[in-house]
């Protein structure tokens, strides 16, 4: 069957459709996205602006009339950080299925959590033993740990790129003070789950998932993704502490001619990196593998153990 999954995040809303069924890999068909950049678009009272819930119903239909055209059996539907923050949730998910008759389905942080490391789980497979999963959205940070395919522990926090860009680094380039501020934010905050980890049995596989860490990860010398999702990617943490000063000192511009950084992504680069550099650094891992299946994968398989499970009823 094919397959939409509608992903309303933090910085684009992105459909990815797939041919899958119960038991096989889901091959994917056709991608469409939108930079719509919710957690830039919130008022002082943390509530998206009027013309910023105009815009998430406009770009929901357009996905939709997408998915119909692409011949999509079953859409999907969810949204994540950006719209399970906003003050005026409610009313944003309302008007959306009022506009364009689709219900949005708020993931929690920590079903982000969960159906991100399903997702490496089935990628990696067995062999990989007690993974750990860390992955970096536009709005929210999280961090999962298990052996099995649901995780033991199931973090998220507030630490995603974008929403850090918007409060803390307001400099282009961003001012050092401002730098330092953030770092010690987002070490407090990671600090505050670290013990949640640590009464675990060490990991035997790091992995990442997210734009930010495959742009961090080009960025220290990973192959193109031009190469294949099957091809090893790996973040050290000495290659990111290198360029997390660098990428400090830049400007958006200059970011986004760096090897791998999208021009919409290159402003809130240098926050993903803060991130990524406290958790790698507090979690103790020196090296990460990054994994080409993130949540959308996760929502997408937890669909088709949903459906074996009903036709073998």
């Amino acid at each position: 069957m094919r397959l939409g999954v509608l992903d309303v995040g933090s910085n684009t809303v992105h459909l990815l459709v797939v041919d899958a069924h119960p038991g096989a890999r889901p091959l994917p068909a056709y991608s469409h996205k939108a930079e719509l950049r919710l957690a830039e678009l919130l008022d002082e009272d943390g509530a998206i602006s009027p013309d910023g819930v105009e815009r998430l119903a406009a770009t929901v239909q357009e996905a939709l009339d997408v998915a119909e055209d692409k011949g999509v059996e079953d859409l999907l539907p969810f949204a994540t950080s950006a719209v399970r923050d906003a003050a005026n949730a409610d009313r944003v998910l309302a008007h959306v299925a009022a506009e364009t008759g689709v219900e949005l389905r708020v993931l929690s942080g920590e079903d982000e959590a969960r159906l991100t490391f399903l997702a490496a789980r089935r990628w990696f497979g067995w062999s990989s033993g007690r993974l750990l999963v860390i992955d970096i959205g536009g709005g929210s940070l999280e961090i999962a740990y298990g052996i099995d395919e649901e995780p033991d522990a199931a973090v998220s926090l507030p630490l995603g790129a974008g929403r850090l860009t918007s409060a803390w680094l307001p400099g282009d380039p961003p001012d050092p003070a401002d730098v330092r501020a953030l770092r010690r934010h987002v070490r407090h905050e990671i600090a505050k789950v670290v013990g949640d980890f640590s009464r675990l049995s060490a990991p035997d596989h790091v992995v990442a998932t997210s734009k930010t860490f495959k742009q961090l990860a080009r960025l220290a010398g990973a192959p193109r993704s031009a190469e294949g999702p099957y091809v090893q990617r790996e973040l050290h943490r000495a290659a990111l502490e290198e360029w997390v000063p660098k990428l400090a000192g830049m400007s958006t511009a200059e970011r986004a001619n760096l090897p791998g950084v999208s021009e919409g992504r290159a402003r809130q680069l240098l926050a993903g990196a803060l991130v990524a550099e406290g958790v790698m650094d507090l979690f103790g891992v020196e090296r990460l593998e990054v994994c080409p299946w993130a949540l959308r994968e996760g929502v997408i398989l937890r669909r088709l153990d949903t459906l074996a499970t009903a036709s073998a009823s």
